[in-house]
């Protein structure tokens, strides 16, 4: 096996491992149910924070962060990427501590056809037809919910809509993932430190209180925020990008399921219906991604070599 394959075949574990990770996040915020959303938010930053700065010592870039601080329009365009990001988790922990993560899941099944529609208006990346049918498909889902059924997913679109904005921001940021991350958390984290300290009055906002279980899993937020990124990081440095597009569904599946089986979430009609339409939404937009690489690597193969 050749070392080009080898590097392939490992950038598939580690996508399988990212996104079956954040697939299974859900289970984890379960587990702290008790502790207020904003709490857990907290601590999911705090400790992201301790932890990510670790890895930066230990791999010796911090010199890729005082370029970054050293320029205010950075700063500003990335505290503009952490609010939104900041409110994305929230978002995702409330919906999942309040029976809400089957609206979670169709978030995150909208997100890849909201970042073509970025990438066209934004970008000026040009959309192919299928892709263009997908997106009308997506937007007659969410109208059907709220046409007929008179109810609108806002959890979902909310999730879908911060992500996808947030991701736009980062793509003309020339800043890496984990020192992006570093300073996202960095910018929070005094104010999410100053939360816990003067502000939250939960029955666990005083870790010295806690079980040592419960602030075991308190710390391990940062473990559920740094890891799975870490393994994205990993996957995308060996496999091309548009084949990682491909794990993304994972996620939201594993979601779903836990939703419906594990936690006994009603799949309402009008979900269902949503649900449907976005399943056929995205395999179309799968079916057009195959076809796309296929039509690439034939005009590679007839290209005259020099």
């Amino acid at each position: 096996m050749t070392d080009e394959a080898v590097r392939a075949k490992q950038g598939v574990i580690f996508a399988l491992a990212a996104y079956t990770f954040w697939g299974v996040a859900p289970v984890y915020f379960k587990l702290v149910k008790q502790v207020p959303a904003f709490e857990i938010l907290a601590h999911r930053i705090i400790w992201a924070f301790v932890l990510v700065l670790i890895l930066i010592i230990a791999m010796r870039r911090m010199d890729r962060i005082l370029p970054i601080v050293r320029s205010p329009k950075l700063i500003l365009r990335l505290a503009l990427a952490t609010v939104l990001l900041g409110g994305n988790w929230f978002l995702f922990i409330w919906a999942i501590n309040t029976d809400h993560l089957l609206d979670a899941s169709l978030g995150y099944y909208i997100n890849p056809l909201l970042n073509v529609a970025i990438g066209m208006a934004f970008f000026g990346e040009k959309m192919r037809r299928l892709q263009l049918v997908a997106i009308a498909m997506a937007v007659l889902g969410v109208a059907i919910q709220i046409i007929t059924f008179g109810a609108v997913p806002w959890v979902a679109l909310a999730l879908a809509s911060s992500f996808a904005i947030y991701g736009a921001i980062r793509k003309r940021l020339p800043v890496d993932s984990i020192s992006g991350l570093w300073l996202e958390t960095a910018l929070l984290a005094p104010i999410m430190l100053g939360y816990l300290m003067f502000f939250a009055n939960s029955s666990a906002s005083d870790l010295t209180a806690n079980s040592w279980h419960l602030n075991l899993l308190l710390v391990a937020a940062g473990l559920v925020t740094t890891v799975p990124l870490l393994c994205f990081t990993a996957a995308a440095q060996r496999i091309r990008y548009s084949t990682l597009g491909f794990f993304q569904y994972i996620a939201p599946s594993m979601m779903f399921l836990l939703a419906v089986l594990a936690y006994g979430e009603p799949l309402e009609e009008s979900k269902l219906i949503t649900f449907i339409i976005i399943w056929g939404a995205l395999a179309l937009y799968t079916v057009d991604s195959v076809l796309q690489r296929q039509r690439n690597k034939r005009v590679v193969v007839q290209e005259p070599v020099s």
